[in-house]
């Protein structure tokens, strides 16, 4: 496969570069990719994974064959080089390859704590989430922290923005140990508040009334079990999805438990949860702190006061994340950095 400099059949300005690469030294390097069959979802549709790259970085990239020349500033260069060897490496494990997949796998280029962490070493095995649909690695720093206490410690919070992968990361943990037999019960909850508007009466039985609320929940399910198992697993009761409410009184033996937007709890609500857990369990606690819509906000939050009270005890485990572990879009990143701003000042 042979690209032109000019893809529209004039020629064109270099792409944007970023203002410290321009003083940066030229440089060119080339790569080549032993694993034909997949050059064709590295490169993506008509080269569209290789724009991307040259879009981000400010870098000149040529494919011939399966030989990859990369120009352009030096610094540049060599996080496009980085960036392309792990998107060739993940098609190999049978991984997809998205635009949001190659944005994040950017952002982890300028990360040098990630060396090592996709793929391990002699020492250190490799981090993944296996399910029945996909494998999932880290994609921050902080995601690689967070996948390791998921797999170890009783008790975690996970404290950040949305779209970091708090309760996604925990749902295929809990999927990944359902399968396999180490706990014999996921159960899922979160608090049924509205934030900000009116739903009304909502019509139904109990199930009907609260899905709305739990909808992200169900949806990370199907992403990690075919949905035939899941509603299958649903209807015999080793997968519960429920309100906090439904908690009460109740101890959860050899269960993964999730609450998820756990800033919206009172503090005795926390507590009454974090009590419920059981011989063999696990729970992991989900929350935006800067999101909490219950009457009364920051000061009536359960998770905040939770977490100042429990860090540092055995057992429990803290991961708070950034708007730069944002896994979806680009532009969700930079929203949360703008309301974030915007929140610390006076």
């Amino acid at each position: 496969m042979a690209r032109n400099k000019t893809r529209d059949g004039q020629h064109r300005s270099a792409p944007y570069a970023p203002e410290r690469n321009i003083a940066s030294q030229r440089a060119r390097t080339e790569v080549a990719f032993d694993e034909e069959a997949v050059l064709g979802a590295l490169f993506g549709e008509f080269d569209a994974n290789l724009v991307q790259l040259e879009n981000r970085l400010g870098v000149f990239i040529a494919a011939r064959g399966n030989t990859v020349s990369i120009e352009g500033p030096e610094d540049e260069v060599a996080r496009a080089r980085e960036v392309l060897l792990k998107m060739h490496e993940r098609l190999l494990t049978g991984q997809d390859m998205d635009a949001g997949e190659i944005e994040t796998l950017i952002a982890m280029s300028n990360e040098p704590t990630l060396e090592g962490i996709i793929t391990g070493d002699a020492k250190t095995p490799p981090i993944m989430i296996r399910t029945r649909k996909k494998t999932i690695a880290p994609r921050s720093a902080h995601q690689a922290d967070y996948m390791h206490l998921l797999a170890k410690t009783d008790v975690i919070f996970a404290l950040g923005p949305a779209g970091t992968g708090k309760t996604y990361l925990a749902v295929a943990q809990a999927v990944s140990q359902l399968i396999t037999g180490s706990v014999q019960r996921l159960i899922l909850s979160r608090p049924a508040v509205e934030a900000g508007e009116r739903l009304g009466f909502l019509p139904g039985d109990m199930k009907e009334k609260v899905d709305p609320y739990l909808r992200p929940l169900y949806d990370a399910l199907y992403d990690c079990m075919p949905p035939e198992q899941v509603d299958r697993r649903i209807a015999s009761g080793e997968i519960e999805i429920a309100p906090i409410a439904f908690m009460r009184g109740r101890t959860l033996s050899d269960a993964f438990v999730i609450l998820d937007e756990a800033q919206n709890t009172t503090k005795e609500q926390m507590k009454m949860f974090l009590t419920r857990f059981g011989q063999n369990s696990r729970m992991v606690i989900c929350g935006d702190p800067k999101q909490v819509d219950i009457p009364g906000g920051d000061r009536m939050s359960g998770l905040a006061d939770a977490v100042g009270r429990l860090e540092g005890v055995d057992g429990i485990g803290v991961t708070r994340f950034t708007a730069a572990d944002v896994v979806r879009h680009p532009i969700v990143g930079r929203i949360v950095e703008a309301y974030e701003g915007e929140n610390a000042q006076p």
